[in-house]
């Protein structure tokens, strides 16, 4: 079998469960049973912690956020507490809800918050290493609200596995010290940092180095133990505030109120169909779901099983489809708190059909503009977000057929830099338009106080025909998120692919004009069909994704990791 694809089912049996403790809330735990379960994520620590919780008994939801607090551990550069993240859960019964824990701005947010006293957008990496990029962390509260929603196991028995990680130690895999090479100037930008991932002379510590985060097992025994008023409340809450505030260079900075008041939401969850399997996923703030739910309702009349997955036309028109889909991204998505979103103008069956006739198979669009869903407010402009990065991915099936998938972000490598209590803080608020308005129209994801900055997540979970669980998927990668996404499901869909083939399918995205395909693939060697198909500007270069998925088949669940992770994930 692939090193990349572990075909579970895990039958195993919950294990007895430890007494009582102060911060309690989840149902009765489940008794012994014996059950089928998988787990996928991005680094194998992590998933050996959401597998030992559903052994245990826990549910698909206690399992990912198991697998998000190890993440915490192991994978510092992408995700964790430090950061926030969209859930959404699907259960057998076809019934599907969502959990948004995306960071927020802090109160005194204006929509100049990125711009210099003459008016001008500050350098990039000036606004990242400071406070001003970051958002009041939204994972632990998403945690909370849905292990209070739907838990089995007791709160604390989740952070039982990370603490182990963090306190007895985890090894630096490749993936890590390349990050920790590559991006020095935010994983050492703190002492903590330094500290934790460093030598005296400031070299990244190599890989195999057994490294210990006590500040970090003891953050999590304390939310262990009080739930997530240790992190929202009291002496935690004020350092948080104060470390923030202190590298904020402007009036309106992160206050111990904005902290205390943020709220993670239950939000109903987005669906549509594509060629009778149901579609699951993230609504606003994040645009990813929608992208997702577009990009394939644009492709439906396309018959792309016919045309084969090793044809250059079937990614032309995928290319094609992306390119309208982000068209539409840019103008309308943004926090549908602050702003009119028209969901349900963008996902219009009559709607996406009219875009579908602008995609055409043997010539490219000239230059695809928004188009004028019903419900689209007029006279948006187009923002100047700067490239999202990071993030991770992962998804998790229970034995009652329960499908969670979860996207946990800090948003760049290492995110701002600044650390407090043994992790790293989220540069989220960089995923805003810096510029708050454009040729005097306003920017629908402009800064504003106590607002969520736009997402390309798009954890989703599918439902086959006859509404049984099918798939669970997402992806890390930023502004690839959606495509990577999309791709997978088209791979498990129209090809019949595992959930491995599904995600190392060849990966091709287009970025205005410019059109990425990946080396080393049968894409670079049909370069020239793509540019006959009127893709001109063409990239060659490595797949910047990193997509997780589980996939039921044959009476079980595939689990794997995008297969171009092999090699950065090996220890020595």
């Amino acid at each position: 079998m692939p090193p990349m694809l572990r075909a579970l089912p895990l039958s195993l049996a919950a294990l007895a469960l430890p007494g009582c403790i102060s911060y309690t809330q989840a149902g009765p735990a489940a008794e012994a049973s014996a059950f089928t379960g998988a787990v996928s994520a991005a680094d194998p620590r992590a998933e050996a912690a959401g597998e030992e919780i559903l052994r245990r008994g826990g549910s698909a939801t206690d399992a990912a956020i198991a697998v998000m607090l190890a993440l915490t551990v192991v994978e510092p550069q992408s995700s964790g507490i430090g950061g926030g993240g969209f859930l959404v859960r699907g259960q057998a019964d076809g019934a599907a809800t969502t959990f948004d824990g995306r960071e927020t701005a802090p109160a005194g947010a204006t929509p100049d918050w990125f711009l210099d006293e003459a008016g001008e957008v500050l350098p990039y990496m000036e606004s990242v290493r400071s406070g001003l990029s970051v958002g009041v962390p939204g994972n632990i509260a998403l945690a909370a609200k849905a292990h209070a929603a739907h838990g089995r196991l007791e709160w604390a028995t989740l952070f039982e596995p990370a603490v182990r990680l963090a306190r007895e130690g985890f090894r630096i895999n490749p993936r890590l010290n390349n990050s920790l090479e590559s991006a020095k100037n935010r994983a050492a930008f703190s002492a903590e940092g330094r500290a934790l991932f460093f030598d005296a002379e400031g070299a990244a510590l190599p890989v195999g180095t057994l490294v210990r985060n006590e500040a970090l097992a003891r953050t999590f025994e304390a939310l262990a133990a009080r739930g997530p008023e240790a992190f929202y409340a009291g002496e935690a809450a004020r350092l948080l505030a104060t470390t923030i505030a202190a590298d904020t260079p402007r009036d309106g900075a992160m206050t111990y109120a904005d902290i205390a008041s943020y709220d993670a939401k239950e939000r109903d969850a987005v669906c549509t169909p594509y060629r009778a399997y149901r579609i699951c996923s993230m609504g606003p703030p994040t645009s990813g779901g929608i992208a997702v739910q577009q990009i394939l309702g644009q492709l439906e009349r396309f018959d792309l099983a016919a045309l084969g997955a090793d044809n250059p036309v079937t990614w032309h028109l995928f290319l094609e489809s992306q390119r309208l889909a982000y068209a539409d991204r840019e103008i309308y998505l943004a926090d549908s708190d602050f702003v009119s979103v028209p969901v349900a103008g963008l996902l219009d069956p009559t709607y996406l059909a009219e875009r579908s006739a602008l995609i055409s198979p043997d010539r490219s669009l000239a230059d695809p503009q928004a188009g004028s869903p019903r419900g689209a407010p007029l006279a948006l402009a187009d923002g100047d977000e700067p490239v999202e990065n990071g993030t991770s991915h992962f998804a998790v099936a229970d034995s009652a057929g329960t499908m969670v998938s979860y996207t946990s972000t800090i948003e760049g490598a290492f995110g701002s830099g600044l650390m407090v209590g043994g992790f790293y803080l989220n540069n989220e608020l960089t995923d805003f338009s810096r510029s708050p308005q454009v040729d005097g129209r306003l920017v629908a994801n402009r800064v504003e106080g106590g607002k969520r900055p736009r997402s390309s997540m798009s954890p989703t979970v599918v439902y086959d025909p006859e509404g049984r669980p099918f798939m669970v998927v997402g992806a890390a990668g930023g502004s690839t998120i959606p495509v990577t996404t999309a791709r997978a499901i088209i791979g498990a869909i129209d090809f019949g692919l595992s959930a491995e083939g599904s995600l190392g399918l060849p990966f091709t995205m287009a970025f205005g004009s410019r059109v990425l395909l990946e080396e080393g693939t049968w894409l670079e060697s049909s370069a020239e069909a793509f540019r006959a198909l009127g893709h001109e500007e063409l990239i060659i270069r490595a797949a910047p994704i990193k997509g997780g998925a589980l996939l039921h088949k044959a009476g079980e669940w595939q689990s794997a990791r995008d297969p171009r992770l092999e090699g950065q994930l090996e220890l020595p």
